[in-house]
C-alpha cells in the first residue's frame, strides 16, 4: 500500500514497561503471558515491545487489528510465531503465504464445507457416546485431559478412517500436547534462544519429529494402498493425485492437527468449568437440549436448534481464546498513524483483544447472554469485535467443524452427566495456542430430572 503522507515514526510508539537487558519482555511474557499482553492497551492501540533485541508491535484495540487482518491483510505474511511451527506444519495452510496460501486454501476449503462437516458429524456423535458409556457416577475425571484426549481422537478419526491411521491416533495424543506445550514460549523467546539445546526445544523438537515420522508412514501406506473413496480428510487430499505431494499432505494435515484440536479440547473443558460455576445457565442448556433432541441420538441437523449452547460456546471461546498471533509486514504500512517499515513483526492477542472492557462491559465475566441479538446490538458487537477463528484471509477455515464437534459433545454428555468440581483446586490457565487449563478435576454425577 501507499504509505500516507500524515504518518509518523516507530519512535512515537510508546514502549511496553518491564524490559530487562539481552531478553526484553520475554521474562514478561513467559511469567504471566495473559496479564502481560491484557495490560498493554493501557499504554495504547500500538504498543511496542522487545524479545531480545528485536522489536514487536503489539495491536491491543479491534480497529487496529482489522487493520492488519483484513484492510491491509495483502501487506502482511505469517510473522515469528508461524515460523516457529513451521518444523510442525511445514508449509500447510498456517505457514503459507501468497500464492501458495490462496492455491492451498482453494484446495482445503471445500474439505469442511456443510455437507463434509455433516459426514464427519457421525464420528463425532460416536466418539462422544463412547466417552459418554465410559463414565460412571463418583468418577475422577481431570476435565482438561479428558477433553483432550476426546478431541484428538475425534479429530484423528476424521483424518484417517480406515485402521491405517491407528498409530498415527496414538503418536498424536501423545506428541501433540507436547509438541503445543512449547510452541508459545519458542515463539517469545528472543532469536539468540532458537538454536539452543534448551528443555523447549528439545521437548517440541522430539514431539515433532515422531509426528512427522507417523504420518509420514500413514500417507505411504495409503498412497501404497490406493486409500480413497472414503471421507476422510486424508482420502480427499489423496484425491488431489499429482497437485499435492506426500510432504503437501503431510504438511496440511498436521496443520488441521496443529489448528483443530487444541481449540475444541479448550473449549469444551472450559464449558464444563464455567457451567458448574454457574447452575443455571446449566439448567438452560438441559432444558434446551431435552426439548430440541429429546431421548433420541444429536445430529448435525440439531447443532443450530441449539442457540443457548451456541452462546455458551461463543463466551467460553471469548474468555479462553487464542493467547498470541504475529503478521510479518512485507511492505511499508501504517497502523494507527504510525509508518512501519517492511520486515516489521506485529503481534496481537484475541485472548487480550476479547477481555477488553472498552468494548466488552464486564469483560472478564461470564455472561453467554451477552450474544442474546438485542445485547449484540446494544454494545456493539460485531464482526471486527469478537474474531475467535481471526478474520479476513487468514480465517480458519475449520471453525464450523469446531462448533459442530463442540454442540454434539456437549448435548450428548449434558442431558446424563453433571460434573461437579473437586475442592481444592482452582483451575489455572497456562499459554499455549490458547488459554489452555492445567487441571480442571470434576467429579462425575448422574443428572436428576
Amino acid at each position: 500500500m501507499a504509505v500516507a503522507e500524515q504518518s509518523v515514526g516507530t519512535e512515537s510508539v510508546p514502549r511496553a514497561p518491564g524490559a530487562v537487558p539481552l531478553l526484553g519482555h520475554a521474562v514478561s511474557l513467559w511469567r504471566d503471558p495473559f496479564g502481560f499482553m491484557t495490560s498493554l492497551r493501557a499504554h495504547g492501540e500500538l504498543v511496542r515491545l522487545n524479545l531480545g533485541t528485536m522489536p514487536i508491535y503489539v495491536a491491543t484495540s479491534a480497529e487496529v487489528v482489522h487493520e492488519v487482518t483484513v484492510r491491509q491483510a495483502r501487506s502482511f505474511e505469517k510473522g515469528r510465531f508461524f515460523d516457529r511451527l513451521r518444523p510442525l506444519a511445514g508449509n500447510g495452510l498456517a505457514n503459507a503465504n501468497g500464492e501458495l496460501h490462496r492455491a492451498h486454501r482453494r484446495l482445503i476449503q471445500p474439505m469442511f464445507a456443510k455437507e463434509r462437516i455433516a459426514a464427519y458429524s457421525d464420528t463425532m456423535r460416536r466418539n462422544a457416546l463412547a466417552v459418554s458409556d465410559r463414565w460412571t457416577a463418583g468418577q475422577e475425571l481431570d476435565v482438561a485431559h479428558e477433553m483432550a484426549a476426546f478431541s484428538i481422537e475425534t479429530l484423528a478419526s476424521t483424518m484417517f478412517s480406515s485402521d491405517i491411521g491407528r498409530p498415527a491416533v496414538e503418536a498424536i495424543r501423545r506428541n501433540l500436547p507436547i509438541a503445543l506445550k512449547n510452541l508459545l514460549l519458542r515463539a517469545a523467546s528472543p532469536k539468540i534462544l532458537d538454536r539452543l539445546p534448551i528443555r523447549p526445544n528439545r521437548e517440541f523438537d522430539a514431539a515433532v519429529a515422531e509426528l512427522r515420522q507417523v504420518i509420514d508412514e500413514v500417507i505411504r501406506t495409503a498412497r501404497t494402498e490406493q486409500h480413497t473413496g472414503h471421507d476422510d480428510l486424508l482420502s480427499l487430499l489423496l484425491a488431489e493425485g499429482d497437485r499435492l505431494s506426500d510432504t503437501e499432505v503431510r504438511d496440511e494435515l498436521s496443520t488441521i492437527l496443529f489448528a483443530g484440536a487444541e481449540t475444541t479440547a479448550g473449549t469444551l473443558a472450559w464449558a464444563f468449568h464455567e457451567l458448574a460455576g454457574h447452575p443455571e445457565v446449566e439448567r438452560q442448556v438441559v432444558a434446551e437440549i431435552a426439548e430440541t433432541v429429546g431421548d433420541r441420538p444429536v445430529t448435525v441437523e440439531d447443532v443450530p436448534r441449539l442457540p443457548t449452547v451456541r452462546r455458551v460456546l461463543d463466551e467460553v471461546i471469548r474468555l479462553h481464546g487464542v493467547t498470541l498471533l504475529m503478521r510479518r509486514a512485507t511492505e511499508p504500512v501504517v497502523l494507527n498513524g504510525v509508518r512501519l517499515p517492511a520486515g516489521t513483526e506485529v503481534a496481537f492477542s484475541l485472548y487480550a483483544l476479547h477481555r477488553d472492557p472498552n468494548v466488552y462491559a464486564h469483560a472478564d465475566r461470564f455472561d453467554p447472554d451477552r450474544w442474546l441479538p438485542e445485547r449484540q446490538r446494544e454494545a456493539g458487537l460485531g464482526r471486527e469485535t469478537f474474531i475467535p477463528f481471526g478474520a479476513g484471509n487468514r480465517k480458519c477455515l475449520g471453525d464450523q467443524f469446531i462448533y459442530t464437534e463442540a454442540t454434539i459433545a456437549l448435548a450428548t454428555w449434558l442431558p446424563k452427566w453433571k460434573l461437579v468440581p473437586v475442592p481444592g483446586h482452582t483451575p489455572k490457565e497456562i499459554a499455549s495456542a490458547v488459554a489452555a487449563a492445567d487441571r480442571i478435576p470434576m467429579t462425575v454425577t448422574e443428572r436428576r430430572p
